[in-house]
């Protein structure tokens, strides 16, 4: 019985600490424990077809793979494209100034443990009115991390009923013909958006239709309003801490808006600058800002999928979330230029119908990946200087003492740099 008993208490903490494993050095929030591809089978993604061997489509099409990438540049999908559950999308591993998804809309409806990260999802003025550029309906245990999300019809953003979500260090923005909006946010619960930047969106920056916490977020150049309640019959529990809200050239004065007495509201550390000046000089954000526009004030935070270890202020999350969110690796010159009209503290900015007013995607310079020769998704030189063998493909997918591949290990060290 002492046997059985000390087998039954390993197994219990060999599954917490699986359990427990972050999706990746520095996620946070509700969806920080998706398990993504983890051990799966290694995709390279090898060219930038829309379909076919070696395409992005296909390399998302199935669950339980690490997707990497052997190219940079933009890959134009003519219709909609789906992403399968257990799969990790590693964006920093492509070369140059890495990789945009363009021209229509990407889902995952359904899907579990999805890692997302410093990838480029832009959506078309050619693709279907309603059409979102990225996702996640009906979906659990999702991480977006450093993403940039842009040029949607119906709203950048779509998530719908789904549980356990993170938006860390993304940028959302530029919402095109006919809404023009940043993300429609239908009933998910343990939902975070955490050093999000939202700029150049008509309104819903976001819609927090949700159970949600929102926190040091900057909301930038709104339109008719900035953030948008839930404004249902159903009740909706909102967190709103340490955001900075900055009007732009296009900014009405509603920075918070159609908020009811359904929406739960703890506020607490937002500040708003009105007046653009040029200058970072916000007001604090009271209750009576809120209450005055129909939301229902509570006195003690509701969502707790954050460390709150790493609060920071306003101010201090506008310094990380201007150099960090986004794809951020390398910047491509669309996420700068957006980047830059925040910088102007409300000099500068435009909300836009078509991605062809502003330029329109452009063709990335073509930039070799470095030699695999195992094809293992880790380079012969990050192989050779870690004592793992280059000939041999098996080694990527040994756990380490930390509770990562090897080759998590490798594209976690990319971009080590950028986590806050």
């Amino acid at each position: 019985m002492k046997l059985k008993s000390l087998l039954i208490i390993l197994s219990f903490s060999i599954q917490t600490v699986v359990c427990q494993q972050l999706a990746f050095p520095g996620a946070d929030g509700f969806g920080k424990h998706a398990i993504g591809g983890r051990g799966g089978s290694i995709v390279h993604v090898t060219n930038l077809n829309d379909s076919g061997a070696g395409s992005f489509r296909e390399a998302v099409s199935q669950p339980k793979r690490m997707i990497v990438f052997d190219v940079s540049g933009v890959i134009h999908i003519q219709s909609r494209l789906t992403i399968s559950s257990y799969i990790t999308i590693a964006g920093q591993t492509a070369p140059g100034e890495g990789i945009v998804i363009y021209g229509d809309g990407v889902g995952m409806t359904g899907a579990n443990d999805v890692i997302i990260r410093f990838i480029r999802f832009r959506g078309s003025v050619n693709m279907g009115r309603g059409t979102c550029t990225l996702s996640a309906d009906h979906a659990n245990n999702i991480i977006f991390d450093h993403v940039s999300v842009e040029w949607g019809r119906w709203d950048n953003l779509h998530i719908k009923e789904s549980k356990n979500i993170t938006l860390q260090y993304c940028l959302i923005g530029e919402g095109i013909n006919p809404q023009m909006f940043g993300a429609l946010l239908e009933n998910p619960t343990n939902l975070t958006l955490n050093h999000c930047l939202w700029v150049d969106n008509q309104s819903r920056n976001p819609k927090a239709k949700a159970g949600i916490e929102i926190i040091n977020n900057v909301i930038y150049n709104w339109g008719s309003n900035g953030l948008v309640g839930g404004h249902s019959a159903a009740i909706h529990n909102q967190d709103i801490i340490n955001n900075y809200f900055i009007a732009g050239p296009n900014s009405k004065p509603a920075f918070i808006g159609m908020f009811t007495a359904t929406d739960q509201v703890f506020q607490k550390g937002n500040l708003v600058d009105l007046n653009q000046d040029g200058k970072l000089n916000g007001r604090q954000v009271t209750n009576n800002d809120f209450s005055k526009i129909g939301a229902t004030i509570v006195t003690n935070q509701q969502q707790k999928g954050t460390d709150q270890s790493k609060a920071e202020s306003a101010e201090e999350a506008y310094n990380h979330v201007i150099k960090f969110a986004g794809a951020s690796l390398v910047r491509d010159k669309i996420d700068n230029r957006l980047v830059e009209y925040v910088k102007t503290l409300g000099k500068k900015g435009m909300i836009i119908k078509s991605e062809e007013e502003v330029g329109g995607q452009k063709q990335f310079t073509k930039t070799e990946h470095q030699k695999d020769t195992d094809n293992d998704g880790i380079p012969d030189n990050w192989e050779t200087n870690h004592h793992l063998n280059p000939t041999d493909a098996t080694d990527a997918n040994l756990i380490t003492n930390d509770g990562y591949t090897n080759l998590e290990e490798y594209i976690n060290e990319l971009v080590k740099f950028k986590i806050q």
